[in-house]
């Protein structure tokens, strides 16, 4: 079953507030079985709502919509699904009960403001917000459904996972739609497709194929729509296995999660723990590590080691090697690792030491140069790599190599 998402809001259209609605009502309704064909930002005027309408009812039954349902003058959608729907505006106590409840203690009085999200178009099925005081709107016209929803993402979640996911799966039938994420690192995407022009030929009818390019990796997603999941799941199953023939070594992991989650998850597995020592990637390691909760098991803490007397005071690197063989070199980056290692006192660390640029690069160490060092008990592994000119793109595919450089060590230990 197919629908559109349509967002109203001025500040998403100049950047002010970034769309992540849709993003996850996507994420969420896909698993279901609904196809989203198309998501849709909108300016907070009557003619942009009423001409997205018209458009998104063109092509699908369901029309989910969020945003413009505050009390404010400015929050006009609706009155205008009001009136794009022949309908008027009426007074719903409900509403207004649940209101005055969420607004106890707030304030002293309900003001005309607060009182009008009482008022509800007469032609739609009012839905209760019981986490805030702008009620859902399911209107229902020549067969189809349009439903809005407040845009403060906490209300929107509550609204889509408890009453509209349900409602919509009791009155269609949806699909299975299945997907299989392949995480590929360190093979351009046209030197990968290339490899791939036999393989993709064995794909059957029903299972689509995309490639998820971003800098250092591509994610390679096989997406299966059938009535058959047992099926599905054996065939794509098939085809993944197939590909490790292929681009075997380059394969990082059969999961569409991060590289920091992937390796967290694998050090609490084996309960063993990792720290850092970061030059030119400033603590973004670190950070990566620390964003998934629960870290604190795995992860003991890092050393941001971007002057030389830094990595000679608190990791012990050599002068003379800092010296000799500069800041970004194989000796350097190698005792860097072993330092934190040996300071913080963890089974496993990874450091760098690059030139992330703009600046700063010459003819023999030019700007994107990195070296990246790991250790363990396997002792320490260094690699040099080459990754551009672009300062932000450096920093993190630097992170994330170093992270698929310890993971792969510890995988292949594993075996």
């Amino acid at each position: 079953m197919n629908l559109e998402i349509i967002t109203i809001g001025n500040e998403l259209l100049i950047g002010q507030v970034v769309d992540t609605n849709s993003a996850w009502m996507g994420q969420q309704l896909n698993k279901e079985g609904f196809d989203i064909v198309r998501i849709t930002s909108v300016q907070d005027t009557v003619d942009a709502i009423k001409a997205s309408l018209d458009e998104a009812l063109s092509r699908v039954d369901i029309v989910l919509m969020t945003g413009g349902l505050g009390p404010t003058k400015d929050d006009i959608t609706k009155q205008t699904l009001a009136d794009y729907f022949d309908s008027k505006l009426v007074f719903n106590q409900d509403v207004y009960d649940n209101v005055c409840t969420l607004l106890k203690g707030r304030v002293k009085n309900i003001n005309e403001l607060n009182r009008g999200q009482a008022l509800v178009p007469d032609k739609c099925t009012v839905i209760n917000n019981p986490v805030g005081t702008a009620p859902v709107m399911w209107f229902e016209k020549d067969g189809k459904v349009v439903v809005s929803m407040p845009g403060v993402p906490g209300e929107m979640k509550h609204a889509v996972n408890n009453e509209i996911i349900p409602r919509l799966k009791e009155r269609y039938e949806t699909q299975h739609i299945i997907h299989k994420t392949v995480l590929i690192f360190n093979i351009p995407e046209a030197v990968l497709a290339e490899q791939l022009s036999s393989w993709e030929e064995t794909i059957p009818g029903y299972i689509s194929l995309a490639y998820l390019p971003s800098p250092g990796k591509i994610r390679l997603r096989l997406t299966a729509k059938t009535l058959d999941d047992s099926k599905a799941h054996k065939d794509i199953e098939n085809l993944v296995k197939s590909l490790y023939p292929i681009v075997g070594d380059n394969i990082f992991a059969e999961e569409d999660k991060p590289v920091h989650q992937l390796l967290g998850e694998m050090l609490k597995k084996e309960g063993k723990t990792i720290a850092t020592a970061e030059s030119c990637t400033g603590g973004y390691i670190g950070h990566l590590l620390t964003s998934i909760p629960g870290s604190s098991v795995y992860f003991r803490g890092g050393i941001i080691a971007y002057e030389n007397e830094i990595k000679e005071r608190l990791l012990g690197v050599c002068k003379n090697d800092l010296l000799k063989y500069g800041a970004v070199s194989q000796p350097v980056v190698e005792q860097m690792a072993l330092g934190a290692k040996k300071v913080l006192g963890t089974d496993y660390s990874i450091a760098t030491s690059g030139i992330a640029g703009p600046d700063g690069g010459s003819e023999e160490k030019p700007v994107g140069t990195v070296w990246i060092a790991i250790a363990g008990d396997f002792g320490v592994i260094s690699q040099k790599y080459q990754f551009g000119k672009m300062r932000e793109r450096n920093i993190h595919r630097s992170a994330d190599t170093g992270m698929v450089m310890l993971f792969q060590q510890l995988t292949n230990s594993l075996r």
